[in-house]
């Protein structure tokens, strides 16, 4: 018996009970057949309000069945749709990693930044910037004629996507760890866009938030590469940032290079000195020793020639070999200076 069949039966034993009453004691004053008359009135409004309740309650209970299958039904339809889309959806994520692969990923990586970075002053922005063989997506031009490289490494994504479902503390651990270790290659890929003369001395790797937000040693092992860790939704107030540092002390770099290398160089001019002027100095003097050697022999041979002539001739009998007397500037061949 529900609830309100239980208050009209409670109403109408009441009812019951109130006219028995007052038939056994009728009001003073008032005749027995009118204190009758008003209670059957009493009565028969008390039964009509109750009928009517009643038919209300049965409307009611029609009306919430109708509900009840009505809701049924659209679970049900709910149930077999869901059964009828997972396969669809198993082949649609089937084909998007055999078909589009990593490179419509990245794509949609280009697309935030570009939208991230679409509100920059004209000119500031520069679009497949070629160094060191290879093109980086973005680079911002900066005052001294350098480029700050921009690049969007859309990765780790079947991690990302198992993490936000998993619950297990140490299977969420090492989802983090591969992660991190992902950006962290990632990152030593944009190492390769750093060129002294042409790029500033640091590049920066945007990547999907979720990620960034695991990454703890990816930044430190990132920045001592030269390469900034950075999210797509904080990529344009960083590389603000950045930008405003390299243009103010990107002249002090610069001068700090050229220092380098001037040290270099004297570096190389001073072994080039070591080893080969001095060198050849060396030579120099030992052939210059050789030189008053043999010009000292001559000078022997010819004051042996100039005193004694006719011992000569005696020795080969022959006839005297003329003396040929030499200007002093040909015979004095040894420099004026190593004389004293």
């Amino acid at each position: 018996m529900t609830t309100v069949e239980l208050v009209l039966v409670g109403l109408l034993g009441l009812a019951a009970v109130g006219l028995i009453w007052a038939l056994r004691r009728p009001a003073a004053g008032m005749p027995a057949g009118e204190t009758a008359a008003a209670l059957r009135a009493e009565v028969a409004r008390l039964a009509d309000a109750a009928s009517r309740q009643g038919a209300d309650g049965r409307e009611l209970r029609g009306d919430l069945s109708r509900v009840r299958e009505l809701v049924e039904s659209l679970r049900a339809g709910a149930e077999a749709r869901a059964r009828a889309e997972g396969p669809v959806w198993d082949a649609v994520r089937r084909l998007e990693a055999v078909l589009a692969g990593g490179g419509a990923r990245g794509r949609a990586g280009e697309n935030l930044l570009e939208e991230a970075l679409a509100h920059l002053p004209p000119g500031m922005l520069v679009r497949d910037f070629a160094v060191a063989g290879r093109r980086v997506e973005f680079a911002l031009a900066l005052p001294h004629g350098r480029r700050l490289p921009v690049d969007s490494k859309w990765t780790a994504v079947r991690e990302l996507e198992a993490l936000e479902s998993e619950e297990d503390p140490r299977a969420r651990e090492a989802l983090c760890r591969r992660i991190e270790e992902e950006v962290a290659r990632r990152a030593r890929e944009v190492e390769g866009y750093i060129e002294p003369s042409l790029t500033t001395p640091f590049a920066v790797a945007c990547v999907p938030d979720a990620a960034f937000a695991v990454c703890r040693r990816a930044h430190a092992e990132a920045f001592a590469r030269g390469v900034v860790i950075v999210s797509y939704s904080s990529s344009l107030p960083v590389l603000l940032s950045l930008y405003v540092l390299a243009s103010r002390y990107g002249d002090a770099g610069n001068v700090q290079a050229c220092l380098a290398e001037l040290e270099l160089v004297l570096g190389s001019m001073e072994q080039t000195l070591e080893n080969k002027v001095a060198r050849a100095a060396t030579m120099l003097g030992n052939a210059a020793q050789d030189w008053r050697t043999h010009v000292g022999r001559a000078r022997g041979a010819l004051a042996r020639a100039r005193s004694d002539p006719g011992e000569s001739e005696a020795v080969t009998g022959e006839d005297p070999v003329p003396v040929v007397r030499l200007a002093p500037d040909l015979v004095d061949v040894e420099p004026r200076a190593e004389r004293g």
